[in-house]
């Protein structure tokens, strides 16, 4: 049920009464339903009475500029957005078409291609519930290393997930991480591109939500859709017709999902954290 906080709040922001909502399931950490006011719209509402602060401020913000990219890529619209709720436009669900995968594909590449100067972002954000450090660097190792790798090692030490010798692992890390990705430019990711972050609209249309954005590099974003089964062949020989990824990429797959790992290993436990272990021993020895 919708905290009655958060319904005044939109009901007085809209101007309108809530008469429906429809319990939606799917994501680990928030709550979520579709809304439908007495005017007859309808949005999609997700709220966590236990949010970080400024959590869905960063999320509503990565969708802004996810939606001013050049790309066709279909990206949900902030509707309002407080300390503990995120109200977006309600998005239709329907089938792919023969073009959908392929058009995701070389939709994602056209998002890559837009870049800035510096690895990172000009500000923090959070990948699920956990806070991410977006300060920038020049060089992209320094930046992975030091805001995206070394902080989930310091919180899963602190979780007591891992052993207080995993750190010492950071220095060799940081030399594999600069001897094998390719010298590309910093690239926008969506950031967390798994199959539960991307759905086709009813016009079949490539549709992405839930970012945790940043200027990265843009295999970050290809290795995550590869780690929880993989999007369909049309997808990726969309996206290597658009901007073809590097040779090698099979051998930098594992480095790229150390980070998504160890969030999953802080967040959830379980077999993540051997996985986080075991991507670490490959690349420190």
């Amino acid at each position: 049920m919708i905290p009655n906080h958060i319904k005044s709040v939109i009901e007085l922001r809209l101007n309108d009464e809530i008469i429906s909502s429809d319990s939606q399931s799917g994501g680990d950490i928030n709550n979520a339903s579709i809304i439908k006011l007495s005017a007859g719209e309808s949005f999609f509402l997700k709220w966590n009475s236990s949010a970080p602060e400024y959590m869905f401020e960063a999320e509503s913000k990565g969708l802004k500029i996810l939606s001013e990219a050049n790309t066709d890529l279909v990206i949900p619209e902030v509707v309002e957005v407080g300390k503990d709720f995120l109200l977006l436009s309600l998005l239709i669900p329907g089938s792919a078409n023969l073009e959908s995968a392929y058009n995701f594909g070389t939709e994602l590449a056209k998002l890559h291609k837009n870049s800035t100067d510096n690895f990172g972002l000009n500000h923090d954000n959070f990948i699920g519930k956990l806070s991410q450090s977006n300060y920038q660097h020049q060089n992209w190792a320094d930046f992975y290393i030091s805001e995206r790798i070394e902080p989930q090692i310091k919180l899963g030490i602190q979780y007591e997930k891992f052993g207080s010798g995993v750190h010492s692992k950071i220095e060799s890390l940081h030399k594999s991480a600069t001897d094998i990705f390719p010298k590309e430019k910093p690239a926008l990711l969506h950031g967390d591109l798994w199959s539960g972050n991307y759905m086709f609209t009813k016009n079949g249309d490539p549709s992405i939500y839930d970012p945790a954005i940043y200027y990265g590099h843009r295999e970050m974003d290809i290795a995550m859709t590869r780690l929880f089964g993989g999007f369909s062949s049309d997808f990726y020989e969309g996206y290597n017709s658009e901007y073809p990824i590097a040779v090698g990429f099979e051998d930098r797959i594992e480095l790229c999902n150390l980070y998504p790992i160890l969030v999953h290993a802080n967040l959830f436990g379980g077999g993540y954290v051997n996985q986080a272990t075991g991507i670490l021993d490959r690349y420190c020895s």
